[in-house]
């Protein structure tokens, strides 16, 4: 996968500063990680500042994600051709600067467009971030060891985000939640360059499949623009039809594009693994159902209990304690019940948490009506995301292994934001026939948890009829 002509980024006698450099990077994966989670707390304060709806706010979680998930392996090959520190840094400084114009946003489309840009920068950056570890630590056994404290970082990230959101948009604003990232980032661009070498230019340069991650991150854009629309006009309509169709026709174009394309993103031969292919597509829909979960539960305990963002944050400890603690023990879950029948499990409690959720009644109470949903979904998410990851890996080379990584985690980003459309866009039409009543938009959310309960039985199903046929491959 690297060229054995790179040298590790620090000599060996420098052991410490090997572990140094692994602590700023997996520092900007954890800032990373935090936006991915941070603004779900915050929507309703940011909606009733800049006039947004539920439809329009999903565009403030999902445009992160789209783009990100969208550009995510044109970072990795981009990274590959202009060095990989290089590239790790400029991502950085994109993050940090789109984080800036979030905070000034004065508007929901200024905000939007920022969002996009902390995508762009987390595409550039993150890949770029596990090449270098990659480096960093060549012995296999420290490579794993190091390769977990990222991982590890990067849930202990999404998990805080949730906190960290309720605080500062009680305490201070919610510009807030994106003005943290400066400092952060701007120590990651000044330890950086002390800590990691730069890498050596490669030997051969290859081209970049730009019409391919152009078709990648514009037909998922199109289509959740045409899905959102249609919470508020008919199918038919021009302003739904036209985007849905063209993002259709984008992703159509893109399978195209890839096979004839020499360099291509994705090879098509890389999905005639049937593992892969599953574990792919379950991670599409428990994202879709994992996402979901976030944004509306944050708008149920705030719209409709009546939480201030600090109790709302504060509502998610449970979640959080229980994804740390199930986190901690997968590793160990895997080892006994086996990598296929543990995603099994995981889709299986997620399940369960979406049905519980679906029964959310107008006036709830936390302890009783959202907690032991959301512990479900805690559990189910650490389990499943995991196991799924190893899936998603099944079979690979060293050749196709960068491919393998990258291709799990976009269809992670890109399947939660198509399916927080959806499902987001299902809960705002229904409750568009009563505007401002709480028990129409009750039973809107009830309705978007009923269809991420079936989309995580239909992965549950897909993978336990892979599960009866372990040699399929």
């Amino acid at each position: 996968m690297f060229r054995t002509a790179f040298r590790p980024a620090l000599p060996a006698s420098r052991a410490a500063s090997r572990w140094k450099a692994l602590a700023v990077l997996s520092l900007l994966q954890c800032l990373i990680a935090v936006d991915v989670t941070v603004v779900n707390v915050a929507l309703p304060s940011i909606g009733a500042d800049l006039g947004a709806g539920p439809a329009a706010l999903a565009w403030v979680v999902t445009g992160y994600a789209l783009v990100g998930g969208g550009l995510l392996l044109l970072g990795g090959r981009i990274a590959d051709l202009l060095g990989r520190r290089r590239v790790f840094l400029a991502g950085a400084a994109l993050f940090g600067l789109s984080s800036l114009l979030a905070a000034a946003a004065p508007d929901l489309p200024t905000l939007v467009a920022a969002r996009f840009g902390q995508g762009a920068g987390e595409a550039l950056a993150s890949p770029a971030a596990m090449s270098l570890i990659a480096l960093l630590f060549t012995e296999p056994s420290e490579r794993a060891r190091a390769l977990g404290v990222w991982g590890a970082i990067s849930g202990l990230g999404m998990a805080g985000g949730v906190l960290l959101s309720g605080v500062l948009t009680e305490l201070l604003h919610w510009r807030w939640i994106f003005l943290v990232n400066l400092p952060v980032t701007a120590a990651v661009l000044a330890l950086t360059p002390r800590l990691v070498r730069a890498d050596r230019a490669p030997e051969r340069r290859g081209g970049l499949d730009v019409p391919g991650a152009v078709l990648l991150t514009a037909g998922p854009l199109a289509l959740v623009f045409g899905v959102l629309q249609a919470a508020h006009r008919p199918w038919n309509d021009l302003a739904v039809a036209l985007p849905v169709v063209g993002g259709v026709a984008a992703l159509a174009a893109f399978v195209l594009v890839e096979h004839r394309s020499r360099r291509p993103l994705v090879p098509l031969s890389f999905f005639a693994n049937r593992t892969r292919t599953v574990a792919n597509a379950a991670t599409v829909l428990l994202s879709a159902a994992l996402s979901t979960t976030f944004f509306i539960v944050t708008l149920y305990l705030q719209d409709v209990l009546g939480f201030t963002p600090l109790q709302a944050g504060l509502a998610y400890l449970p979640f959080c304690a229980v994804l740390l603690v199930t986190l901690v023990l997968t590793e160990k879950v895997i080892g006994k019940l086996g990598m296929k029948s543990t995603a099994l499990a995981g889709l299986l409690a997620s399940a369960l948490g979406a049905g519980l959720l679906s029964r959310l009644p107008v006036d709830g109470n936390l302890w009783i009506d959202v907690l032991p949903g959301m512990i479900a979904m805690a559990a189910g998410m650490a389990l499943g995301l995991i196991a799924l990851q190893n899936a998603a890996l099944h079979g690979v080379t060293e050749q196709d292994a960068g491919i393998a990584s990258g291709v799990q985690r976009s269809v992670d980003q890109l399947g939660g934001a198509l399916g927080l459309a959806v499902l987001v866009g299902t809960a705002t039409a229904i409750a568009a026939h009563a505007p401002g009543d709480i028990a129409a938009q009750t039973d809107g959310f009830r309705v978007a948890f009923r269809c991420a309960l079936v989309a995580v039985t239909a992965a549950a199903v897909g993978f336990s009829i892979l599960a009866r046929n372990p040699h399929q491959d």
